[in-house]
């Protein structure tokens, strides 16, 4: 009996084939892996030495860079469906502030008070992207009021209340509450317990915590940026929802042509972005024990660029979540490399802002250079 051979594959000539390597060249994430490197490299020959990159060291910037990643993923997904919220920093006050007042001031129980702050914040987030889609207004100018309305807030409601803007005594209200450990806990004690018996990380050598490992845990702020970036980068890159995102910020009108509810994807990113603020408000208020009317200050924009050194188009309709999470990182080791480094503080700034320049020049470069834009 004969065999067959296999059909061979016919080849569209209408289809351009790319190479790999020029795929890779047009990643979103392709400014924020090379600004990544080019940081740690730059900080592994300046601060080596300095106890950057010791367990505890690692931990450090690693927390730091967390809380940016927690802003940066919603921000991220709101950037690519075309929109902005530059709300997020006095949402993070506002949320902080309430979780106090519901918590602290009126004694209600700490679960409650962070659920009714999270439905206050998503409720917030629903009305910003409902006032943009309802008046056509951009959701720069929609959002800028919310900003101040938000801070108004953060500063009159303490202030009626207890005459001051900062309110403590959270932790102690938390003592024993069930969720929120979610957001203030840390997990992992006895692994890392087991590294400082064998030597990895140092442990206390005298005083009650003789033998206990110097890290006593994982602070639940780096769970909870693992698991938000994970779950935006599945949702955009996985789902038809993703799909969406990207066609919301891409073309709304092709979009709305094509059956994509353009009105409810906005609305909903509004959400998500009011959300990822919120736990931010809550992992910070647990970790310090106090609300402050000044906590959040210009953390809209530093999520914003965040996301454009992760290769975002201010535009929409391109971007990744995985390279807003790199620009985040990016924040976190230059913010505290300089201090291990001796550099001067008010340098971070100036560091940031090569950094973004580069990335954006960077990615426009390469993106022209591929599809031959002008």
């Amino acid at each position: 009996m004969t065999e067959t051979a296999p059909p061979t594959p016919v080849v569209d000539e209408r289809i351009k084939q790319t190479s790999k390597f020029r795929q890779a060249l047009i990643r979103p994430e392709l400014g924020g892996i090379c600004g990544t490197i080019i940081v740690f490299v730059f900080f592994f020959l300046t601060a080596f030495d300095s106890g950057m990159f010791t367990p505890q060291g690692v931990l450090n910037w690693t927390l730091v860079s967390a809380q940016f990643m927690i802003i940066a993923v919603g921000a991220c997904l709101l950037m690519i469906a075309g929109e902005f919220d530059l709300s997020v920093g006095s949402m993070i006050g506002f949320a902080g502030m309430m979780i106090a007042v519901f918590g602290v001031v009126l004694a209600w129980p700490m679960w409650i008070a962070i659920l009714i702050t999270f439905a206050i914040c998503l409720s917030i987030g629903a009305l910003n992207g409902a006032i943009v889609i309802r008046t056509g207004l951009p959701s720069f100018i929609v959002t800028l009021a919310f900003l101040f309305i938000l801070r108004g807030f953060t500063i009159f409601i303490p202030q009626t209340l207890e005459s001051k803007t900062i309110i403590g005594g959270i932790r102690d209200a938390a003592e024993g509450d069930w969720l929120a450990p979610v957001f203030g806990g840390k997990i992992g004690n006895g692994f890392f317990q087991w590294l400082g018996d064998i030597g990895v990380i140092e442990t206390f050598s005298r005083g009650n915590r003789a033998g206990e490992a110097v890290i006593d845990g994982l602070p639940m702020l780096v769970i909870w940026a693992l698991m938000l970036i994970a779950f935006g980068h599945i949702l955009l890159t996985r789902t038809r929802f993703g799909n969406w995102i990207f066609a919301a910020g891409g073309d709304a009108e092709a979009a709305r042509n094509s059956g994509v509810p353009v009105n409810k994807v906005k609305i909903l990113m509004f959400m998500f972005t009011a959300f990822c603020a919120c736990v931010f408000a809550t992992c910070q208020v647990m970790e310090f024990g106090s609300a402050g009317a000044d906590r959040g200050l210009l953390k809209e924009f530093e999520a914003i660029i965040a996301v454009v050194i992760g290769g975002a188009l201010l535009t929409g309709g391109y971007g990744s979540v995985i390279g807003a999470a790199l620009g985040a990182l990016i924040f976190g080791v230059v913010q505290q490399g300089l201090f291990f480094a001796g550099v001067e503080s008010s340098l971070f700034r100036v560091f940031l802002g090569v950094i973004l320049l580069g990335a954006v020049i960077l990615n426009t470069y390469i993106r022209r250079m591929i599809t031959g834009e002008r």
